[in-house]
């Protein structure tokens, strides 16, 4: 558990709430991190694995709709409540927690859309789901495009030439779809439902994009193997293929007009969660080389008795706190606003993955030798940050997006004086 909180202020509710899934976490989550990590991709979602169980009992519990509204059988937790249910639930496990998570930020995405046809035929069975089986995925990164997507305000957005690989064309009342996804797709390998940016206009380069919304059992969908990887091996990643595949034109639910918001606003969203992963993995980082500096002996005493020792922690702890007020603060923030500010999102996102790959590391050091087997927690650890860095946005791009605010090509929302 860790020893501080930014917040002295938290309320017995909030309390509540993070002594309840700290429990779980501790108990059901990181052990079946931890055994997943030991499997190869297929094995980490074949049926017999621990994913599914310990994802089953994120439902059971209501995890996966704990921040929606209650209006609509969602358990309606506050900005700050939701950051401390995650960075637990994290801290237990990135990839479990991770495809909850996505799945309710995919979900919620319809509530936004206000459309009453595309709530009641996705977003309900989702909340009323309690064992896992219903889950989604957000697919944007193209074998050929990654950070590309990113470049809002940028010249060759909107630069013909540059088109996007998954493409969508009208067809009377429906989209047929054709193209493919790269295999970054997080929770791409099992979703049983997907958030998908596709290229309408190729006149108007990446900027002619819009979202749709599909179930991934429609005839002309295909996934790729499921990605080894380095880290965060209980995050099921992979590609996706459509062929001719028609959906409802209800199920485009942007234009070409409201697509460039919309996709900041994902990123707003995006990049904030994104940084309550990074406070977990950091966080852990620590606690694994506070608990080890006290019970590793070094010239007759406790490492952590060590007066360099105490430095290097202190210095860690300062960290973690650091990135946890800046997390919760963007996450308080861009979860109270209509449109999420991205460019917070984005400091948010680049100076906390960067802060956890750091710590991670440091743990490492911390530990010497025994930070490189397999038996000590900080090698899954250090694996699992290390991607940190890229996901959601290689950090430097992210710097460059968020640089644009200096521009007047930004596209920062007007909601805020």
């Amino acid at each position: 558990m860790s020893y501080f909180d930014i917040n002295l202020d938290l309320g017995w509710e909030e309390k509540a709430i993070r002594e309840s899934s700290h429990q779980f976490a501790a108990e059901v989550l990181r052990p079946a991190s931890i055994e997943i990590d030991k499997l190869s991709a297929e094995e980490a979602i074949a049926e017999d694995s621990p994913f599914w169980d310990a994802l089953a009992q994120c439902y059971k519990l209501g995890y996966h709709k704990a921040m929606l509204p209650t209006k609509i059988g969602g358990g309606g937790l506050t900005p700050v409540q939701g950051h401390i249910l995650l960075e637990e639930l994290m801290w237990g496990s990135i990839g479990i927690t991770g495809v909850m998570f996505l799945s309710t930020w995919m979900f919620a995405t319809l509530l936004g859309t206000g459309d009453d046809k595309l709530i009641e035929e996705f977003v309900m069975p989702f909340i009323n789901c309690d064992d896992g089986s219903v889950t989604g995925c957000y697919a944007v990164t193209e074998p050929d495009h990654g950070s590309d997507l990113l470049g809002q305000g940028e010249p060759f957005y909107n630069d013909p030439k540059i088109r996007g690989q998954v493409r969508a064309v009208k067809d009377g009342n429906h989209w047929v779809i054709n193209g493919q996804k790269a295999a970054w797709v997080s929770g791409g390998p099992m979703a049983t439902h997907c958030k998908i940016v596709v290229h309408i206009d190729q006149s108007r380069g990446l900027a002619g994009s819009g979202y749709c919304f599909l179930p991934l059992n429609l005839p002309g969908v295909t996934r790729g193997k499921p990605l080894e990887k380095i880290g965060q091996r209980d995050l099921p990643q992979g590609e996706l293929f459509f062929d001719n595949v028609r959906i409802p034109e209800h199920q485009m639910f942007t234009s070409l007009e409201s697509y460039p918001q919309c996709f900041l606003n994902s990123l707003g969203h995006g990049n904030s969660g994104l940084s309550i992963i990074a406070l977990s993995v950091a966080r852990a980082a620590f606690e694994e080389s506070f608990a080890y500096a006290k019970q590793r002996i070094q010239g007759g005493k406790p490492l952590a008795e060590q007066y360099a020792m105490k430095v290097r922690l202190h210095k860690m702890f300062s960290k973690v706190e650091a990135i946890r007020a800046m997390s919760r603060a963007v996450w308080k923030l861009n979860s109270s606003l209509p449109q999420p500010l991205p460019e917070y999102a984005f400091a948010a996102k680049t100076f906390c993955t960067d802060t956890a790959v750091e710590l991670a590391h440091e743990a490492v050091q911390i530990h010497g030798a025994a930070g490189l087997a397999k038996e000590y927690y900080v090698e899954k650890l250090y694996r699992d940050a290390r991607p940190l860095s890229i996901e959601d946005g290689e950090n430097n791009n992210l710097n460059r997006s968020g640089g644009s605010i200096l521009n007047d090509t930004w596209p920062r929302p007007n909601q805020v004086s």
